[in-house]
């Protein structure tokens, strides 16, 4: 098997050619009914095709940027609104949860919808959710837009994961797959400084005005760029519970929850840690939350590099690094080499992590993408609400840095579970 990184993003793993694929088939989804005729992709990829893909990719960046734009703008966004820093990390919570319940709901709510209207319609759902929060004159209207962002996300991230597959001929799928969950990987560790950044120089509100005027442009690029994509076979109700019954899934899912809570529960409060621990102000914050997202950039290339091999020894590793790099940061006080070196390590150690979940789940599910998809997100947002919850709730009973004590716990527990499950797949 062969990692393609395009527009420097880590390939997520094919799997056909695969050697030794980890399937638990012991509870196979029912069987689906007879799926409508679609047109095979071409032969040989064109322009458009990969200009469909790239779109897609664009608006997974979107859709998570601005899931994660309250992390770099906590602070102002706390005093703006009048709120205090962890109740504002609900902004970070309630969009979580939302998109953990939208992934299954839309996947089987759009039955056999086309999968391009759908995307269109995910995407005027960001827009207008974008726009409210611009807007903004409460904290109470704010929850809201966040409630819409959750609803685009997990229905957006949900079907586009699985598209690469109707847009690109076989032998491009896998370089496809790298450049839309490129969107989620990059969005994850250079939106938050950009973000940042733009806050910084003209307010939050002109932060969610920006992402309110890229997802408009992404909607044209959909309706455009992709051609029209009838849905292979409709998501029923029960096909996400038999996949809950593969023991490759529940183990995945268990270490995704795990890494992905702890890295949030500390992440959603780096600003104030940084601010209040490391005596830090506005612009070296905003520089090293650059410098961690190059970092992710890097540690994203890295992970695709080592796609073949499997998954759970890059989650093992990454996780491993993750916590030692939040232990280091919670250490290190005012002593801004050993900061910055943490958060760099830190980005690092993260840009990996959604690589090796990723191949993990297509591993020990290849025949389910959708189903696959659906458990993927909602675990994803579920360990983000668990993670960003659980941190506000140390932030305003315990201190600011505690929240980094928090974090190492579940990523260091997250190595031992990738181990363990690596040697029993092993066997």
């Amino acid at each position: 098997m062969r990692s393609s990184p395009l527009f420097g993003i880590g390939a997520v793993p094919r799997v056909e050619g695969m050697s030794n694929p980890v399937v638990d088939t012991d509870a196979p989804l029912p069987t689906p009914a007879e799926p409508a005729p679609i047109d095979p992709p071409p032969e040989s990829a064109s322009l458009r095709s990969w200009l469909a893909v790239a779109a897609i990719a664009v608006g997974t960046f979107a859709v998570v940027s601005t899931e994660m734009l309250p992390v770099g703008l906590l602070t102002p966004i706390s005093h703006g609104l009048h709120v205090s820093d962890g109740a504002t990390g609900l902004a970070m919570t309630l969009a979580a949860v939302a998109a953990g319940f939208a992934a299954p709901t839309v996947l089987v709510a759009a039955g056999r919808v086309d999968r391009r209207i759908v995307l269109a319609a995910m995407m005027i759902v960001l827009f207008a959710a974008n726009t409210i929060a611009a807007l903004a004159q409460n904290f109470a209207t704010l929850l809201v837009a966040r409630v819409l962002v959750g609803v685009s996300i997990g229905g957006f991230w949900a079907i586009g994961a699985s598209l690469p597959v109707r847009l690109v001929p076989a032998g491009s799928v896998g370089r496809a797959s790298a450049v839309i969950f490129g969107g989620v990987s990059v969005a994850s560790v250079v939106g938050v400084p950009v973000g940042t950044m733009i806050g910084e120089w003209a307010g939050w509100r002109v932060a969610f005005a920006a992402m309110a005027g890229l997802s408009a442009a992404v909607l044209v690029a959909l309706l455009v760029l992709l051609p029209p994509l009838p849905a292979e076979r409709a998501v029923r109700p029960r096909d996400i519970p038999a996949l809950l019954r593969r023991g490759g899934v529940v183990a995945g899912a268990a270490a995704l929850v795990l890494v992905i809570a702890g890295h949030f529960g500390a992440y959603t409060y780096v600003r104030p840690v940084l601010e209040e621990a490391g005596g830090l102000g506005p612009g070296p914050i905003g520089a090293l939350l650059l410098g961690y997202g190059v970092a992710g950039v890097v540690g994203n290339v890295l992970a695709g590099a080592y796609a073949a091999r499997p998954p759970h020894r890059t989650l093992a590793l990454a996780a491993g690094l993750l916590a030692a790099a939040v232990v280091v940061l919670a250490v290190s006080g005012t002593w801004t080499p050993g900061t910055a070196a943490a958060m760099l390590v830190w980005g690092l150690a993260y840009g990996a992590v959604p690589v090796a979940l990723q191949g993990w789940m297509s591993r020990v599910a290849p025949d389910a993408p959708e189903a696959g998809s659906a458990v993927f997100v909602t675990g994803f947002q579920v360990a983000i609400s668990l993670g960003s919850l659980l941190g506000g709730v140390a932030v305003d009973a315990v201190a600011t840095s505690s929240v980094l004590w928090f974090g190492a716990v579940p990523a260091a527990a997250t190595t031992l579970l990738a181990l363990v499950w690596g040697r029993r797949a092993g066997r």
